[in-house]
């Protein structure tokens, strides 16, 4: 059994951020009910956020699929509504990331477990489960490219995020080719 284990159903807004300067920062999951002020905060990984983005698009298309009678789901968002609010006290950082949908409520249920340490009992993992709208998640996705993509600027060459002190890169590396 988890340790924690907490249904958001459904979330009144959930979203993503990250707080810190680039290179150094630090990326949420935040999610909220009408029947409770406090929000629910997780960390979850740069890369974990991105993926979950392309992840949210693609599993609304499948679902878009299966039934064809659904009005779109929006990815319109208000962005000052969309940055996460204190306290930012995060639960746990995130493990595991799921989906799934139940169509009867037409939502769909963001899982996210806790990261466990080697050697843990991965079942004592604390899990929180967010259901949204598709609107809800497809605007927390579209926000969360927007939130990846303000940090460190790329290099042209290699694609490797450049320091603000400089950028050691591999395609560079001393050798000119003739």
């Amino acid at each position: 059994m988890p340790r924690l284990e907490l249904d958001l159903n459904p979330v009144s807004h959930i979203s993503a951020d990250a707080i810190g300067a680039p290179g150094q920062r630090v990326f949420y999951i935040q999610g909220w009910q009408e029947s409770d002020p406090q929000p629910v905060t997780i960390i979850i990984e740069k890369i974990q956020l991105q993926s979950l983005a392309v992840g949210v698009e693609q599993f609304l298309a499948e679902i878009a699929r299966r039934n064809p009678n659904l009005p779109q789901a929006s990815a319109d968002y208000v962005e000052a509504q969309m940055h996460i609010s204190p306290p930012v006290d995060p639960l746990f950082r995130v493990g595991e990331i799921g989906m799934g949908y139940d169509r009867d409520q037409d939502l769909v249920v963001l899982l996210v477990r806790e990261a466990v340490l080697e050697g843990a009992v991965p079942e004592d993992a604390a899990v929180v489960r967010f259901w949204c709208t598709r609107s809800q998640v497809r605007a927390m996705a579209r926000w969360s490219v927007e939130v990846a993509s303000r940090g460190r600027p790329l290099c042209p060459q290699c694609g490797g995020p450049m320091e603000s002190e400089g950028h050691f890169c591999p395609k560079k590396n001393g050798h000119k080719k003739q």
